[in-house]
């Protein structure tokens, strides 16, 4: 069933704004889809997981290597070039449902594909990784078949900058390059997990 244009409009005034206006929004507005909302519900757990998944992973960045603290490497990240995928048309005035989830989708094929170089780095926790790359792609197809379901728009973005794996010169910066490859893992799916729960909590 498609996503009534209304309902969409509702979306686009709600997730511009910041996250604590959403905790006083009129809830009822969104219920009226029952596949909306249970795909909403179904990838919370989903996003949730993966969330738990990159902080072990984090723990294990910092136990192996003594990687713990983002503001004591930001000048390192600066001569290494990792992406932080975009996520502004999730909370933007000018929200639109299909560019948002194509951004979260997009940002979850981006991290599945980075994910290569924690996977060189942790070879002894190969199936941690995978288990996490598995998750990345299949969240980013249930997105792609609900855009479908809902008759959305599919929106692909230019890839900005460079691919989402540098050259690393040395085996450090290999190893920052890792520790901020999860950290920004991390941050992107804070934000799709706000969205996904003020959206379903409607």
């Amino acid at each position: 069933a498609a996503v009534p244009a209304g309902t969409l409009a509702l979306l686009g005034t709600l997730l511009w704004a910041p996250w604590w206006v959403l905790d006083g929004a009129p809830l009822g507005e969104l219920s009226g889809d029952q596949d909306f909302q249970l795909f909403l519900h179904k990838n919370l757990e989903f996003a949730r997981k993966i969330k738990g998944d990159v902080a072990a992973l984090q723990r294990v960045v910092c136990d192996t290597f003594q990687l713990c603290k983002e503001e004591e490497l930001l000048l390192v990240r600066q001569d290494l070039g990792i992406p932080q995928a975009p996520l502004e048309q999730c909370h933007r005035r000018t929200f639109q449902a299909e560019s948002c989830f194509s951004q979260i989708r997009d940002g979850l094929r981006t991290y599945h594909d980075s994910l290569a170089a924690v996977l060189e780095l942790l070879p002894e926790h190969t199936g941690l990784v995978e288990t996490l790359q598995l998750d990345a792609a299949n969240l980013s197809s249930n997105i792609q078949q609900q855009m479908e379901d809902l008759g959305l728009a599919t929106v692909t973005y230019p890839t900005e900058g460079p691919g989402p794996l540098p050259a690393f010169s040395s085996r450090f910066h290999h190893q920052v390059g890792g520790f901020f490859i999860l950290a920004n893992f991390q941050r992107f799916l804070e934000t799709a997990y706000r969205a996904l729960r003020h959206l379903a909590c409607l």
